[in-house]
């Protein structure tokens, strides 16, 4: 290793005054009373609704108050003064808001207690940031969304989420970034994975972003997945065993416990799965397609003082998934196998620097290893090609943020520094042991990022969002600078309580630092430079008697658009197009709680997804069309619609619709058609006995609707969706 490769992990790990998107939002509030004088010495308390985290503190001679570091989630406020009627306020948090209440006490009347209604809580009236979030009570009930390897959490709750050829997409592209408690968990590679980092059931709340984020967003933007972890505070000395069976004998466990105190609380798991349905079939036949896997999570959070923070969140995991064959492959005596290992460890300190002053300092280490081994059993074969390709990275870096709220500014600053080593071989040899052909690279890789932002209340019903993302990074080949303004605003209209948004900003995505080059594949191949977006969207957000209907309009330009073409249809080689640009509608409705029994929620996109030649970068192919074409990820309508209903005798029910209008069938650029419109239906069923035990039937899929979903050229080349799939789970709670 080098001296400047030394020095610059030295730097990564002791200068991390970095700037990390975060969980935590803040909380402030004004009271008076009947005479609008401020109330001085009220005691407020600040509750999770879904764990026994608490805050109190009391208004100071003006009559406020003020909650900083709090975690995204859903939240009460209360307010009690002797001689008044206790109020309480309900709010959803989101990441990096600055949430502003105000209560007017009224004169105390036997037995009662007031609840506050202003901006509906669902709606954030200073961001101009297309957000959904999803609780942990949504992912234990809707159908499948707790599987380990299931992303029915985002597909169903997320408009222009879909997973095609076992990749999540979000509004057209498949470059995502993953934080856990806002510490962000780095993977350059383009979906050389199918395998999860994290166990859904270890989830409390998850953030996603999908559009419109401020500056100390980057890297990855097609969609923004801030994870709020399962802390223990959920737990009082409890341990939470999960056992299931379902068809092709898939089977997902978990055994789970956590406590807490007033200072300290911990949570920890340990989960596993097999299934004979693991990745998505080139065939309608299922065959060659077992998967398994084995991970842990921990979460430490330790108060030290009122003032400091410290957390720590780490996982290790590994999965085994044979690639599914079709029928002639299976006689030709295919039989590959693709191997995963995922470990992380993020540490932060979050510290209160006087009121309104949050600093957060987050070192962290991610490794993440994707292992395709190409093998056949039986008569050799001279003009079988069998790949080999095993890809380790390893990610070493610090992330620092600091947060200043004055009077009508919510400010943002600082630096993210991180490392990247990637070792690969990949080799090629012919079925009867011939032309053994092998290429290995070692790439070192940094990132390197400042960013500026401010979030100004100009008056009580208009807030501009505006900042700036800095971006230097530099790998053997390439080296590349970015400055990426963002600009938004959010307009609350009176009365209405309508939120309007507008933003305009840049992005930049660094490049995988791998390329294999050379003549291994007797292709062209040349170096992949940073993918570099232009983004415009609006929106309105409408509260209607609880409900909320949410509008967004967007389209997004891009130059070297990360894309990817496969070796073998298995082998992932990222490439780059040209130009790119995605043009999309989307609609979200999430009812109230309806006769204390129901609820609703919908998520809808009309999406369109094109290139435009030339490869620029990566796997260079021929490309000739002179105007736009329509890339595999296209599929004009996309539906996820459903319902939860609590039933009688402690049972509850949630139904899921989901609707895709297909996906393009072959080629998009010539006489471009789609494949036919697909429709599936998911229910589960659940019943509580006592405190302790639990059941819940699951089915997915249920009209077994095993339809042809795509054609593309990764992993097995066409899919078609899973078929019918049923399953029972029990869970048990129990002290210990």
């Amino acid at each position: 290793m080098t001296f400047h490769r030394v020095a610059l992990l030295l730097g990564v790990l002791l200068l991390a005054i970095a700037a990390s998107p975060t969980i935590f939002g803040s909380v402030r509030g004004l009271i008076h009373d009947p005479q609008h004088r401020p109330v001085q010495g009220s005691r407020v308390v600040i509750r999770a609704e879904a764990s026994d985290w608490t805050q109190t503190t009391t208004s100071d001679n003006s009559g406020e108050f003020r909650f900083d570091a709090v975690p995204l989630g859903a939240y009460t406020v209360t307010v009690e003064v002797p001689g008044f009627a206790p109020q309480e306020q309900k709010l959803a948090l989101t990441s990096g808001r600055d949430a502003r209440l105000h209560f007017a006490l009224t004169i105390a009347k036997s037995k009662e207690t007031v609840e506050v209604v202003d901006t509906p809580a669902t709606i954030n009236p200073e961001s101009s940031t297309a957000t959904s979030v999803v609780s942990r009570e949504q992912i234990s009930q809707t159908p499948g969304a707790d599987q380990t390897n299931s992303l029915a959490m985002i597909t169903n709750y997320v408009p222009s989420a879909y997973v095609i050829h076992d990749q999540l997409h979000i509004r057209g592209g498949h470059q995502v970034t993953w934080l856990l408690d806002g510490v962000p968990v780095p993977n350059t590679n383009i979906a050389s994975n199918v395998g999860p980092q994290f166990d859904p059931k270890d989830i409390d709340y998850l953030e996603v972003q999908r559009g419109g984020y401020s500056a100390e967003y980057g890297d990855r933007t097609y969609g923004v997945f801030n994870v709020v972890t399962r802390s223990g505070f959920e737990r009082n000395r409890q341990a939470e065993l999960v056992a299931s069976y379902g068809s092709f004998n898939n089977t997902n466990d978990q055994l789970s416990f956590g406590d807490h105190g007033e200072r300290f609380a911990y949570y920890g798991s340990l989960s596993g799965y097999r299934t004979d349905l693991g990745l998505e079939t080139p065939s309608t036949q299922v065959i060659n397609d077992q998967a398994a896997g084995l991970g842990g999570f921990a979460s430490l959070i330790f108060n030290k003082t009122p003032a400091d923070q410290l957390r720590l969140v780490t996982s290790l995991r590994g999965d085994h998934y044979q690639i599914p064959n079709t029928p002639d492959q299976l006689a030709s005596g295919i039989r590959d196998v693709e191997n995963e290992r995922d470990a992380f460890v993020n540490f932060s300190w979050l510290h209160t620097i006087g009121s309104g002053t949050v600093l957060t300092v987050s070192p962290f280490y991610h490794f993440n290893r994707a292992h395709y081994s190409g093998s056949s059993v039986g008569q050799p074969d001279p003009n079988l090609t069998i790949p080999e390709d095993d890809r380790g990275s390893n990610y070493m870096g610090g992330v620092t943020s600091i947060a200043i709220t004055r009077g009508k500014h919510n400010a943002h600053a600082g630096i993210q520094l991180w490392a990247a080593r990637d070792n690969q071989l990949f080799a090629t040899v012919q079925g009867d042991g011939s032309n053994p052909q092998s290429q290995r690279q070692r790439i070192w890789g940094n990132v390197q990022t400042l960013f500026l932002e401010d979030q100004y209340k100009l008056t009580s019903w208009l807030t501009l969002n505006a900042g700036v993302r800095l971006t230097h990074f530099g790998e053997t080949t390439v080296s590349e600078n970015s400055a990426d303004p963002r600009i938004g605003a959010a307009l609350r209209i009176p009365k209405l309580n309508w939120v309007a948004r507008a933003f305009y900003g840049r992005y930049y995505q660094p490049p995988p630092l791998l390329t294999i080059s050379g003549s291994l594949l007797g292709f062209d191949l040349a170096p992949l430079h940073g993918e570099r977006d232009e983004q415009r969207e609006f929106g309105l957000a409408i509260p209607i008697a609880g409900w909320t209907l949410d509008v967004s309009n967007f389209r997004t330009g891009a130059r070297n658009f990360f894309d990817h073409d496969a070796l073998e249809n298995n082998i992932f080689i990222p490439l780059t197009i040209g130009h790119a640009r995605i043009r999309g509608t989307e609609v979200t409705l999430n009812s109230p709680i309806i006769a204390n029994r129901a609820n609703v929620h919908l998520a809808y996109s009309n999406l369109t997804v094109q290139g435009a030649c030339p490869i620029t970068g990566g796997f260079i192919e021929d490309c000739t069309n002179p105007g736009y074409f329509l890339l595999d990820h296209d599929q004009r309508n996309t539906l996820a619609a459903g319902f939860n209903l609590a039933l009688p005798w402690r049972a509850w029910a949630d139904f899921n619709l989901n609707y895709g209008s297909g996906f393009l069938n072959g080629e998009g650029d010539e006489d471009p058609t789609h494949l036919p419109p697909h429709t599936t239906f998911d229910l589960s069923l659940g019943k509580s006995f006592g405190e302790n035990w639990s059941v819940r039937l699951t089915g997915l899929n249920l009209s077994n609707h095993h339809y042809l979903l795509d054609n593309a050229n990764s992993f097995g080349g066409t899919h078609y969706a899973n078929p019918r799939e049923l399953s029972i789970q029990l869970k048990y709670r129990f002290r210990y």
